[in-house]
């Protein structure tokens, strides 16, 4: 197998050759119980008024306002008391002049009623007949306290527009309509694959020289963030039989992720394959770390499909995922593109720090309050994903931070 070269490339054509790729969507229907964090691919409409009926957003008596109009502290008004009324019950009064029925926030309002007196505002007293009145201290206008039927949604208007992301209030309006199934857009599956010869699962022995696999489980839970089904891949040994194999071997997956076999070394193998299986789209990124990363196409059933190939170094593999490879998760998962991005934070860098000359250098950061804290370890230290809150993008024109400058932090998690 003879050497291969790198191609560096600019961080920002990288980024459009990406956001190019060819994205399929699918739509399938759900359950409501299992819509909760998935993409609305059609608009929805209200197939019921809601409220479904004109009903007390007080507790109260319900009364012709016409009755309360000079009611007053020093002169209520006196109202007899027909029945009580719960939610989900049917009046079985309706109100006449005089009259009134007490009422809960909810409940249907009786027929006659176009006001609710809050019960703050009453006195109930009862009467020798075994009947009760009510003392009504305060005034009420035509509709006061009652939510109309209709007067949030109408029947036929739209509820939620295609694209929306179902979260837990949207599934409350979705349950509001007694909506069943809901239309989504299917997750992406994307298989995720660690590689090397000296990676073992973490169930085994760890043997001298050997090290456990880190980049299976992070990468997997950064592609669930981004809307997509990560599917397991056992560990591929460094060598062309063994990747070979294991890339053919997911024929329904929607788009791969390797990690490690992507950097000029004689034992990294995956340029090889793509050379032979498709087309190389990117191989090398100005920016540290990770330099090495590949992007490329292999045919597939239907069209083409995308694999991405990934710094083995776990610091190297996640920065890279944030950067490059989320959004495009985001758009296959039908997600607005924002990710991280909403959350970043303007926050003053801690000390003094030196970037990498002529390359976009990405630097983990610590959130302490206000100040982001570099942290000056080698990108292959483990503990400094432990450390971590984010990280910032330096530049590549840019040698020296100064301490107090502000800074873009940006999460390694939508959390």
């Amino acid at each position: 197998m003879g050497k291969v070269f790198l191609n560096i490339m600019e961080p920002e054509d990288v980024e459009k050759i990406i956001g190019d790729l060819p994205v399929k969507k699918s739509v399938e229907n759900v359950l409501i119980k299992e819509a909760h964090r998935r993409v609305l691919a059609e608009d929805v409409y209200a197939t019921i008024n809601l409220p479904p009926f004109s009903r007390a957003s007080m507790d109260g008596y319900a009364v012709r306002s016409e009755d309360t109009f000079k009611a007053s502290e020093d002169y209520p008004v006196k109202l007899r008391l027909l029945e009580s009324v719960g939610a989900g019950d049917i009046p079985k009064n309706k109100v006449e002049k005089g009259t009134c029925i007490e009422i809960s926030t909810g409940a249907p309002v009786p027929e006659g009623a176009d006001g609710v007196v809050m019960v703050e505002v009453t006195q109930r007293k009862a009467k020798n007949n075994n009947s009760e009145e009510v003392m009504v201290y305060e005034s009420v206008t035509m509709g006061e306290n009652i939510a109309v039927a209709g007067s949030d949604v109408k029947k036929g208007e739209i509820l939620l527009p295609s694209g929306a992301l179902i979260n837990s209030n949207k599934i409350g309006v979705l349950s509001a309509i007694g909506m069943k199934k809901v239309p989504v857009f299917a997750k992406p599956k994307v298989a995720v694959i660690s590689t090397g010869n000296e990676i073992v699962k973490n169930d085994q022995k760890l043997e001298y020289g050997k090290i456990y696999d880190i980049n299976s489980q992070t990468i997997s839970n950064a592609v669930e963030e981004c809307g997509c089904t990560p599917v397991y891949s056992e560990i591929v040994k460094d060598d062309y039989k063994s990747f070979m194999g294991k890339i053919n071997e997911f024929k329904d997956v929607d788009l791969i992720i390797t990690s490690g076999g992507t950097s000029a070394g004689t034992g990294d193998v995956l340029r090889t394959v793509l050379d032979e299986l498709g087309d190389v789209l990117v191989h090398g990124i100005a920016v540290k770390p990770g330099k090495p990363t590949i992007v490329g196409l292999i045919p597939s059933e239907n069209d083409k499909k995308v694999i991405i190939g990934l710094p083995g170094n776990p610091v190297s593999a996640l920065v890279i995922f944030h950067v490059f490879v989320a959004p495009f998760l985001r758009k296959m998962a039908s997600l607005k593109d924002e990710g991280g991005k909403k959350q970043t934070r303007e926050l003053k860098i801690s000390r003094r720090y030196h970037s990498a000359k002529g390359r976009l250098h990405y630097v983990l950061v610590k959130v302490d309050k206000e100040t982001a804290i570099p942290i000056l370890k080698d990108s292959g230290a483990i503990s400094s994903l432990a450390e971590a809150d984010g990280f910032i993008e330096i530049p590549k024109n840019v040698e020296i931070i100064q301490e107090g400058s502000y800074v873009t932090v940006m999460p390694l998690s939508e959390l």
